[in-house]
């Protein structure tokens, strides 16, 4: 035993250096250098744990930003984050709340070209799959020398791909629309940007497989290693059988059962672990002992075989880090650019949470400004539903409590999924379970299902904030519970979410002032630890708002005035509201139940008044806040509607006093008138949109009418267009039968066709049976007229036509017809009396040939033998020729 534990001492003491080296590399000092790597390498802000520290603003502004719930704020946005480094970098930018407002718009921005991103839907960032911490430890091994882990080099072209898919497909929308590229600033430049090392994510995936482990066939000298790795555990393991089966003979079947399971790894080292009556016929070294009489035997014969087993994983390690080692020089070579990428990985996966959330809730860009104090009107701009924005300080329509809302939708979640829960195990029990377990499962998803209707039917109440640009303050009166300290939280966190990149919690356009810094004193602030009471430590509070506020500043105060005297405390609340308004803040927000501090709008323009509604029939606040008007004192009549005796009524009401009474019924007069204007604006709009939706009908009524008689006339011209084609293809082709006629001369050859001949006269014009001239193509010139054939017939020559020295043509009738060449100006209107004779006259029924129909005569042009005659609803100019009387 002895020498054999020298003998191991000797063989593994490489080994096991090797391997304390190797925990060294991946233990302490690994852990040191990361938490310098995080220091130096990230946002400037680091953990948002200690924000006093950072950003040395004042103790008021952190402890008001606790009292608004931002840190909670901050921890939900952050979930939104993929990677845990992005995770913590958003609540350290979001909790130190030090932009500017050219800071502010930048943040929007970038929050804006995610919110693009995401729906356009090819280029929606997520960054869960990247493990920055591997990266970040990859870095830092390749800075130092080290080799890189598996894993660690994996995690590095995880995040080398991730950025190249994403430059992608941003260049892929760009390429079909290249508006894109705009909506996407700045992150387009930002990503195009990035740059991606292809040597290292080549190196890498050949030499590392995907599970972290080095490949084979990263270097011969591994595979040769591994090679003998495989070949001794093979020998070893035969081995044992071998000392098993030897024994098998001498045993029952159950022991050998128990022998073939106790061969095992121990350390490396193959051995065989015997039980407390296990028989042993083999010699071996007993490397440990249990209690119960276990112990674990490693034979003699082994031991040489496992020796070499070591060895041979020494060698198999060490070829891994030479390969490892190699894959982190390649890495040392771009390491900045890798570094580069990482940051802008995170900083990235920063936008893309802001982006995320806004959407994830619904969530409206602010129209963010510098606000300058100027005059305007609140009440019936408000009342009306004015949008024009350009009139509001604050203008934000429906908004939400972000947490309440938050609150909400996991409630509804849970409720759902134990909907789930129990649907799925009733199906279960459905399957011969006991009855009574199904019946109670019945109860529990009946309940279950009852939940859900709830919380759907019942969501949280958004509020309205409106505020004119001349309001320096907001009094808010109202009963307890009634949603005033919710109202306050909600201006403020939508002031900060704002201010910081995010959407606000709205479903309609936005406009909020820059404020540098929201303070608040708000809820108990009561502190035994400093003997403060309530009073005092709300005191203490406003003196430190009071010191820090500047002129842009939002400052919440709640229950002004509260936690001591009534008397004293209204004078106090005046004193400080009126001090605000008239060189404090760009806006102070005060909840008060103080009747004093409602009179302060009618003595100072710089007031405004609201209050919380109370639905006085079911004693229950309704979580609606009323404009302009002052919130009244209901105590009493609570009292009397849950049955306080009437003695105690009467004397409680004689001693708030008469006048106290009439304020509080001249404040009932005001909300009834208030909510009967409402009502008529209400109805107003109503029957505006209503006679929109008539005049929308009329005016669509009007198109089809329009369109129709577009159409009919359309169909009209068409038929107009066939006739006229029809038409003037007719007489074209009259034309043509005419004209072809009378260039080709007839030679006569029977007797009876003499009076029928064509008459020539010296200038070559025919002249038809019907006495209209018509030239021919022989009379183009004079050579070629007097070159026409003559008739050859003898019988023929006495009614051949006569040429005088007028060069007229003298039929056989007597009667002289001027040729083309003879014609004067006086002539031309001369017709002969018979074809004058047979003209239409104005009014007459002709037939039209052509179109096989009666016309009627309009005008007759006897100097161009033309008529105009309407045919049904068309009107034709057409010849004499054309027409049959």
């Amino acid at each position: 035993m002895l020498l054999h534990s020298v003998a191991f001492g000797n063989y593994f003491i490489p080994f096991f250096n090797a391997i304390t080296t190797r925990v060294t590399i991946n233990g302490s000092s690994r852990r040191c250098s990361l938490a310098k790597f995080e220091s130096r390498a990230f946002l400037k802000n680091s953990s948002p744990l200690l924000p006093k520290a950072i950003d040395n603003k004042p103790s008021v502004v952190h402890d008001s930003l606790r009292l608004l719930e931002w840190d909670k704020l901050c921890d939900s946005v952050a979930s939104f984050a993929g990677t845990s480094s992005g995770k913590q970098a958003t609540k350290a930018q979001l909790w130190t709340l030090n932009q500017t407002y050219e800071e502010s718009m930048r943040l929007l921005g970038e929050t804006n070209a995610a919110v693009q991103m995401h729906n356009h839907g090819g280029c929606a960032m997520d960054f869960s799959g990247i493990d920055v911490g591997l990266v970040k430890s990859a870095i830092q091994h390749a800075q130092g020398g080290q080799p890189v882990d598996g894993s660690e080099a994996m995690a590095t072209v995880a995040l080398l791909l991730y950025a190249e898919t994403l430059q992608y497909y941003l260049k892929s929308a760009i390429k079909e629309d290249a508006e894109w590229y705009q909506r996407f600033m700045p992150l387009s430049v930002t990503i195009l940007e990035l740059v991606i090392n292809r040597s290292v994510v080549k190196l890498v995936q050949q030499l590392i497989d995907d599970d972290g482990s080095v490949k084979d066939s990263a270097s011969s000298a591994l595979k040769h290693s591994r090679d003998q790795v495989r070949l001794l555990e093979s020998k070893l393991y035969q081995l044992m059988n071998s000392l098993v089966q030897n024994k098998m003979s001498e045993t029952s079947i159950l022991v050998r059962c128990a022998l073939l399971e106790e061969v095992s790894n121990i350390d490396g080292r193959i051995c065989i672990r015997l039980g407390a009556d296990s028989p042993t016929s083999f010699e071996g070294l007993l490397l440990s002992s249990g209690s119960g009489g276990e112990s674990i035997m490693e034979p003699l014969s082994a031991v040489p075989l496992n020796d070499e087993l070591q060895q041979a994983k020494a060698l198999v390690a060490k070829a891994e880090a030479d390969v490892l080692l190699k894959i982190s020089e390649k890495m040392r070579v771009d390491i900045g650019d890798i570094e580069k990428l990482l940051n802008k990985t995170i900083e990235l996966d920063v936008i893309n949470a802001r982006a995320t959330y806004s959407l994830s809730f619904g969530g409206t860009c602010p129209d963010l400004f510098l606000a300058e104090t100027k005059d305007g009107d609140l009440a019936i701009d408000m009342l009306v539903g004015n949008r024009n924005l350009k009139n509001w300080t604050l203008y934000i329509p429906k908004a939400y409590h972000p947490l309440l809302l938050q609150q909400h939708r996991q409630k509804l979640r849970k409720a759902r999924k134990d909907v789930t829960n129990a649907t799925s195990e009733i199906r279960r029990r459905n399957q011969g379970e006991i009855m009574n377990q199904k019946e109670e499962t019945d109860i529990n998803l009946s309940s279950f299902e009852m939940l859900v209707t709830k919380l759907e039917q019942s969501p949280p109440i958004p509020v309205d904030i409106f505020v004119a640009q001349k309001t320096r303050v907001l009094v808010i009166t109202g009963p307890n519970t009634g949603g005033k300290t919710l109202y306050l939280k909600t201006i403020g966190l939508a002031a900060v979410m704002a201010k910081s990149g995010l959407y606000v919690l709205s479903s309609e356009p936005v406009k909020i002032p820059w404020f540098d810094s929201v303070l608040a004193d708000i809820g108990d602030e009561q502190s035994l630890s400093q003997s403060l009471s309530t009073f005092s430590g709300h005191l203490r509070q406003i003196n430190e708002i009071l010191k820090h506020s500047t002129s842009k500043t939002l400052v919440l105060l709640d229950e002004v005035g509260a936690g001591t005297n009534p008397l004293e405390g209204a004078a106090l609340g005046i004193s400080l509201l009126e001090s605000l308004a008239e060189s404090g803040p760009l806006l102070t927000i005060a909840t008060t139940h103080h009747g004093e501090l409602k009179t302060l709008k009618y003595s100072n323009d710089a007031f405004e008044n609201a209050c919380m509604e109370f639905d006085e029939v079911n004693l229950k606040p309704t979580y609606r806040i009323l404009w302009g008007v002052p919130g009244r004192s209901n105590a009493i009549k609570i009292a009397e509607r849950l049955g306080l005796p009437n003695v105690i009524l009467g004397n409680a009401r004689e001693l708030y006093g008469a006048g106290s009474a009439e304020i509080n019924e001249v404040i009932f007069e005001m909300e009834r008138l208030k909510q009967n204007f409402r009502k008529l604006v209400y109805e107003g709009q109503n029957y505006l949109k209503l006679s929109r939706g008539l005049l929308e009908n009329l005016l669509v009524t009007r198109r089809k009418v329009m369109d129709h008689g577009t159409d009919q006339r359309y169909r009209m011209m068409q038929q107009v267009s066939e006739m006229a084609s029809m038409a003037r293809s007719i007489l074209h082709k009259k034309r043509r039968q005419i004209r072809a006629s009378a260039t080709q001369p007839s030679q006569p050859t029977v007797a009876n066709n003499i009076q029928d001949k064509p008459k020539i006269n010296s200038q070559d014009a025919v002249i038809e049976s019907s006495g209209i001239p018509v030239p021919t193509k022989a009379s183009d010139s004079s050579e070629n007229a007097r070159k026409l054939p003559q008739p050859t017939v003898a019988n023929n020559s006495q009614d051949k036509p006569k040429i005088n020295n007028q060069d007229t043509v003298i039929e056989s009738s007597g009667i002289p017809v001027p040729t083309k060449a003879s014609v004067s100006s006086e002539n031309a209107r001369k017709l002969p009396l018979e074809k004058q004779a047979k003209l239409p006259k104005v009014g007459d029924t002709v037939h039209v040939s052509s179109f096989n129909k009666e016309a009627t005569v309009l005008k007759v042009e006897p100097s161009k033998e033309e008529l105009l005659v309407q045919v049904g609803q068309m009107k034709l100019k057409l010849k004499l020729a054309d027409l049959t009387t």
